[in-house]
């Protein structure tokens, strides 16, 4: 899985009019877990863009002033009710040899046969839970759709699950393929014109 870097420094203060005063500089009060004890840190605001506003997922490397690295995954993350603006982030410390769970973004390949044929594909799982040792996390899981027909069903046993595991039951539906009501419409037309009586055919 890709890698970003956050370059932070370590909180000496934790208290409220600490915390305040680094969100009005434009800084982002965070905690690491996961170690010996937790690590308290901030960040410039800006740092956070390609982590936290973007569909994919990474680790993160936590590098701190003094020489300290960190590899993470983010936890949890608190915004702002009214201006979105992130006001807390809590890092979880990855452990090479300690298995982790993540959500991993869903990436659809191929051209299904159904939608080909005038279907329409739904997509019902865009991420899904997985469990790895940290260099196992993949960046996404791949969704092969180009042998599902009309009304067919991808299923997560249909996925790979080399080096990690999916976490969610055997029956989860990843994708569908559902006729479209063009192809409704011109499927009852079609079976309206095979019933109706030949023209000038006396019955």
């Amino acid at each position: 899985m890709k890698s970003i870097t956050i370059k932070g420094s370590e909180r000496e203060s934790v208290g409220k009019a600490a915390t305040r005063a680094a969100r009005n500089a434009g800084m982002v009060p965070c905690v690491l877990y996961g170690g010996d004890q937790p690590v308290h840190f901030i960040a410039e605001d800006m740092a956070f863009k390609n982590l936290v506003y973007t569909p994919n997922v990474h680790t993160v490397v936590i590098d701190l002033e003094g020489g300290k690295q960190f590899n993470a995954i983010l936890q949890d993350i608190q915004f702002h009710p009214v201006s979105d603006k992130i006001l807390h982030i809590d890092f979880y410390q990855l452990h090479a040899e300690k298995e982790i769970t993540m959500e991993v973004p869903v990436k659809v390949v191929g051209n299904s046969k159904g939608v080909m044929a005038g279907g329409v594909l739904r997509l019902n799982q865009r991420k899904l839970k997985v469990r790895a040792l940290p260099a196992n996390l993949p960046d996404f899981i791949e969704a092969d759709i180009t042998e599902l027909e009309m009304g067919n069903k991808l299923y997560i046993t249909k996925l790979s699950q080399d080096g990690y595991k999916l976490l969610q039951p055997d029956n989860t539906v990843i994708a569908q393929v559902r006729i479209s009501r063009a192809a409704m419409k011109a499927a009852q037309e079609a079976a309206k014109a095979a019933k109706a009586p030949a023209k000038g055919k006396k019955k």
